[in-house]
């Protein structure tokens, strides 16, 4: 059977600085997938776990644990299941911002490793990096989070082709993409498909046009060779970013050939 586009695992509400809209609720959210066959969501605030130091700024010193707790109870229905979690980070002294004691309290967690355009985050304030280093620390943040100790079988890795990669421009974009080694990308992801990590389909990443297809699309492709499963996610920070997503939902799974099989299930 074809992978089914049942669900949604990475979704902000207003409560993530980066939305702030008060249009984007939990209620909402449950309406997008009763109309549109949804099965399964999981709400992904962004996060940074008090206990972990080093929080960087406003943005995350403010986004704790309770703080995204207050989105808590989340609606339910009869057609739909509604999954708790966040997204958090990893930061440039070798730390995914989230402990094992809070990945107890949540069903699902996301942790964006391409945040390479965070000042201070992946590398010190005021530095740049070329498309060449950027692929290096593509690599190292994902080795990261893979061997971080956490219960990676109820974590997924987030937009890994992600233009934030470099925002530079589109050309660097593309160019940091193709410079990652092919045999770095089957290390990591032989590693990711071991320990049941989520491979994440993001929308925003599914708008490539034809030309950039090849490079977008090869770490997918990799990462389907060596047995990862994969969950969707529109990374909407407002309404129209829901409905917005189904399509590339759709691109992404025809483009890689996905089967049932191929799909990551939150562990219940």
């Amino acid at each position: 059977m074809t992978f089914p586009i049942d669900h949604d695992y990475h979704i902000h509400s207003g409560l993530s600085l980066c939305s702030g809209d008060a249009a984007q609720t939990a209620a909402r959210m449950l309406q997008y997938a009763e109309e549109n066959g949804l099965t399964s969501l999981c709400l992904t605030d962004h996060f940074w776990d008090e206990a972990i130091p080093g929080a960087l700024g406003e943005f995350y010193q403010k986004q704790t644990v309770p703080y995204i707790m207050g989105a808590l109870p989340l609606p339910q229905s009869e057609r739909v299941r509604f999954f708790f979690g966040g997204e958090c980070d990893v930061d440039r002294f070798g730390h995914v911002t989230v402990t094992k004691e809070t990945c107890e309290k949540m069903d699902f967690i996301v942790v964006a490793t391409t945040h390479l355009h965070l000042g201070g985050q992946a590398f010190p304030h005021g530095e740049t990096r070329t498309p060449a280093e950027r692929a290096v620390l593509w690599a190292e943040r994902f080795d990261v989070l893979l061997d971080s100790g956490l219960p990676l079988y109820k974590m997924g890795v987030a937009h890994l082709t992600c233009p934030l990669i470099d925002t530079t421009s589109r050309a660097h974009y593309l160019e940091t993409l193709s410079r990652i080694p092919a045999e770095e990308m089957y290390r990591l992801f032989k590693k990711a498909a071991a320990a049941g990590l989520g491979i994440e389909l993001n929308a925003d990443d599914m708008k490539y046009v034809p030309e950039e297809a090849d490079v977008v699309l090869r770490p997918y492709r990799i990462a389907k060779e060596c047995g990862c499963k994969f969950y969707l996610g529109s990374d909407a920070h407002h309404p129209q970013g829901l409905e917005g997503a189904l399509p590339y939902f759709k691109k992404a799974v025809e483009a890689l050939g996905l089967q049932e099989s191929d799909k990551y299930h939150i562990p219940q």
